[in-house]
């Protein structure tokens, strides 16, 4: 993430009381899920939606995933990564010693993009300011595993593509940011899961006592 793109993120940091609890953490985010609830800060919001389609998973998480932005079944359901993509996700997570309950899943954009498309810088930019960075701040993962390339765009401030930086970490601020491949990518590209995999290990080294 580029400094530009973290200062809202920073600032609302530091204006929290130190040593967050469980249940403070969880509070504020509730109260942000409620405040999001009707959103209208990007065009998103007029172009069909069902519903806002906010952050779920342990307040205190080390490892936090994010992804482009909800699909048809999130958009019912109201909760990320629960298509065939997300079901791809939780058997990831599982593989690696964890359950969904363990980390906390996000995405780039709240809302569900007509016809799944990319979303826009636009729609990108407000939601990450309005949202992602809060959860980020509430959250404080050590980690963030950036599924994709709107996810690795929105996480380090640099349109390269994921192919390029999969699997090497990059700094943002006090969090290690992994860039891997989505989910749905694997699902049409089933031969990428090894490396996605590795990135996973990768990640696992970090947050698991070694020894």
């Amino acid at each position: 993430m580029q400094k530009t793109q973290l200062k809202n993120y920073i600032e609302y940091l530091k204006s929290q009381p130190k040593g967050f609890t469980y249940e403070s953490a969880e509070e504020k985010l509730l109260e942000i899920k409620k405040s999001c609830t009707n959103c209208s800060h990007c065009p998103l919001a007029n172009q069909g939606r069902s519903k806002v389609v906010f952050g779920i998973g342990n307040p205190s998480a080390e490892l936090m995933f994010v992804g482009e932005g909800p699909g048809r079944d999130e958009d019912k359901q109201g909760i990320p990564f629960v298509g065939r993509a997300g079901q791809l996700l939780t058997k990831m997570i599982e593989a690696m010693g964890l359950s969904r309950d363990d980390v906390y899943i996000s995405n780039v954009v709240k809302c569900r993009p007509p016809s799944n498309r990319v979303p826009l810088p636009d729609e990108m930019d407000a939601c990450t300011q309005h949202i992602l960075w809060k959860e980020i701040a509430l959250i404080q993962p050590k980690i963030i595993c950036a599924l994709g390339s709107t996810a690795a765009k929105a996480m380090l401030g640099q349109d390269i593509k994921i192919s390029k930086i999969r699997g090497i970490f990059q700094k943002a601020d006090c969090i290690d940011i992994m860039p891997t491949y989505h989910p749905a990518y694997l699902l049409r590209n089933p031969e990428a899961k090894v490396s996605v995999w590795e990135d996973l290990k990768k990640i696992m080294s970090k947050i698991q006592p070694q020894g």
